[in-house]
């Protein structure tokens, strides 16, 4: 035993890790395993000693990326502020009732007019948000909602959280700026500051960015626009800057780059402390309060469970990443919020409270090596970000010149073309996808609201679209679904499979499940090892789309054969080759009548959405026919 407890391991240096490391690459470098972010980060295999950097030794301390508050959340825990949905304004009391006593810590819910001449409601809220602070993002009807607030009996310092507004980000899901119901809205923050003193009201809402396809350094770099346009207004109006600050919140939407979205929410205090100390803001006022949501962004249609998951590992970051109030989005996205997604979503931060005991340890990922650099980089590509927003005229400036509309847009299309190529996948969706699922083709749509009204003056200004990742795909299946439903049977491609089972079950498996991402069945034939038998399949097929599966061995040993004497027989029938044969062979393969080749490095999408749309002309002419 004595021997045992004075064992240690040897120590090991960098070098001899990365010689272990090259010797299972098989000779190659261990650089090939470095990747590269859409941050345009470059994220190496393994982070030392090396990699740390000075940071403060306790959050609260320094630029406050460990967190604003000394002890974490065991004292200043963070508020699960899941966002109610309801049916009338009772619905709105029973609700919160219901869900304060489940667990739920902040009055949360999107703002309707219906709500706002109902007093027995906001004077509930009043009441209960002594006990509950809020967390809205009213939008464009903040006003009225923060007036008939403040109207309401009662202390108003106890009314405390957030009831906020970003007409910025407003007017890019709007497309229109109004000056007029700006300047409205930042004398209407000068007004309540008197009234409700303990509420935040100016919102700085990343969302509508993130939801188009923005990159974490974007987010940051327009958090910091947007919180910097704010300040600039609010001070030529005549407010303190300590004042403006304790009236801000940012609010991030956190995606499923686990490591990248904690990275950010602690840069994001980062380059918040450093903007609000050049502006000469006392220790305490460059706190940053955030409030974060889950992603709808990463959410899918399809294998709808995968997204408790998804939500699960977003949420896990948003509270590692330190914020102050958490909405996880519900599981189920064209449903909308049902009694049991909501009770999912709420339980899901629960669990991450008494289960995981987050809200037990300070700081969890202070001092990691990884998550210290990455801290570092994202903040300081978000600064140059910030500042290219600052020199081309400021955040309304970028907006009206669609240059930042178009910096977005770009990282959308890469991230885009990295799913149409599978290089990303999206479980369920464009890798192992469930043909059996049924799914409706009814989509949960949002209430647009805007500023004020169409007769004021505007600027018309770009949207960004809200977008999902997985939508191209849902599309392609909702077009097979319509296809079987039009004609009676699901879109098929038949599968002629060349020698054995082990012979061809790589490149069948691999097909099948290329296939399923566009809602296409693959109809397998028995192992073919003659021309008969690759004849008799085919002339029993219900569809005009072939594919050859099999080894490269194979298909020169009996693939050439087989293909002219089917193409001789069944000249109608298109035929695919699964793999892709060496340059010097495809024209030969070309000839002999294949279309095309579908590989790994294939674009999924554009070759799915090519046989659909073939698959629809065959089945409308042999119906004609």
């Amino acid at each position: 035993m004595e021997k045992i407890k004075n064992q240690s391991f040897p120590s090991k240096t960098l070098p001899e890790w990365e010689k272990k490391a090259e010797a299972t690459l098989k000779g190659k470098t261990v650089e090939l395993l470095e990747t590269t972010t859409y941050e345009n980060i470059i994220l190496k295999p393994l982070y030392t000693r090396k990699d740390q950097q000075s940071v403060p030794d306790y959050p609260a301390g320094s630029d406050f990326r460990r967190g604003s508050y000394p002890l974490g959340y065991i004292t200043n825990d963070w508020k699960v502020a899941q966002k109610l949905t309801y049916q009338s304004p009772n619905d709105v009391k029973d609700k919160l009732l219901e869900a304060f006593k489940k667990g739920q810590s902040s009055i949360a819910f999107e703002v309707c007019e219906g709500l706002l001449n109902t007093n027995g409601l906001l004077s509930f809220l009043g009441e209960s948000s002594s006990q509950f602070p809020f967390s809205i993002n009213a939008k464009a009807l903040q006003a009225d909602f923060l007036t008939k607030l403040a109207e309401q009996e009662g202390p108003s310092e106890k009314i405390s959280g957030y009831i906020g507004s970003d007409p910025i980000a407003l007017c890019v899901e709007e497309g229109f700026f109004f000056d007029e119901g700006f300047n409205e809205w930042v004398k209407q923050i000068e007004l309540v500051k008197g009234k409700l003193p303990n509420l935040r009201t100016v919102l700085i809402d990343t969302v509508p960015y993130h939801n188009g396809g923005a990159n974490a350094v974007q987010e940051l770099g327009i958090a910091m626009a947007e919180g910097v346009f704010y300040l600039e207004n609010l001070q030529e109006n005549g407010m303190e800057l300590e004042e403006i600050l304790a009236k801000m919140i940012f609010q991030f939407s956190i995606g499923g780059n686990f490591f990248m979205e904690i990275a950010k929410l602690r840069a994001s205090r980062v380059l918040w402390n450093r903007i609000t100390e050049l502006y000469g803001a006392n220790d305490q006022a460059r706190k940053m309060i955030i409030a974060a949501e889950t992603s709808s962004f990463t959410k899918t249609v399809h294998d709808q469970h995968v997204n408790l998951l998804r939500a699960g590992n977003e949420a896990f970051a948003a509270v590692i990443g330190g914020v102050q109030y958490l909405h996880v989005g519900n599981f189920d996205v064209l449903k909308g919020a049902t009694p049991f997604s909501e009770r999912i979503a709420r339980n899901t931060q629960l669990l991450l409270k008494e289960e995981a005991h987050l809200k037990k340890v300070i700081d969890p990922a202070g001092g990691s090596w990884y998550v210290e650099e990455l801290t570092n980089q994202l903040a300081e590509k978000a600064w140059g970000f910030f500042q290219q927003i600052e020199t081309n005229g400021g955040i309304l400036e970028v907006l009206k010149s669609n240059w930042l509309q178009q910096e977005i847009t770009a990282i959308y299309e890469k991230r885009n073309m990295d799913i149409q190529t599978r290089k990303q996948s999206i479980v369920g969706t464009n890798v192992y996808a469930n043909l059996e699922e049924n799914v409706s083709d009814k989509k949960h749509l949002k209430e647009k609201r805007h500023i004020c009204g169409r007769d004021h003056s505007f600027i018309e200004i770009g949207t960004i679209p809200q977008r999902r990742l997985a939508e191209p795909f849902e599309e392609l299946r909702s077009k097979a679904k319509q296809l079987k439903e039009k004609f009676g049977s699901t879109p098929s491609v038949g599968m002629v499979c060349l020698g054995e089972l082990k012979q061809h079950k790589a490149r069948l498996d691999f097909m099948k499940g290329f296939l399923a991402a566009g809602g296409i069945k693959s109809v397998e034939s028995k192992p073919i090892v003659n021309v008969e038998d690759a004849k008799q399949f085919v002339l029993d097929l219900r569809t005009n789309f072939v594919c050859f599966c099999g080894t490269n061995d194979q298909y020169e040993f009996q693939g050439h054969e087989i293909l002219s004497a089917l193409k001789s027989e069944f000249p109608e029938r298109i035929f695919y080759l699964a793999g892709l044969p060496i340059k010097e062979k495809q024209a030969q393969w070309q000839r002999e009548g294949i279309k095309q080749f579908i590989h790994v490095k294939s674009n999924c999408y554009e070759t799915l959405s090519a046989i659909l749309s073939d698959l629809e002309v065959s089945t409308v002419e042999e119906t004609k026919a």
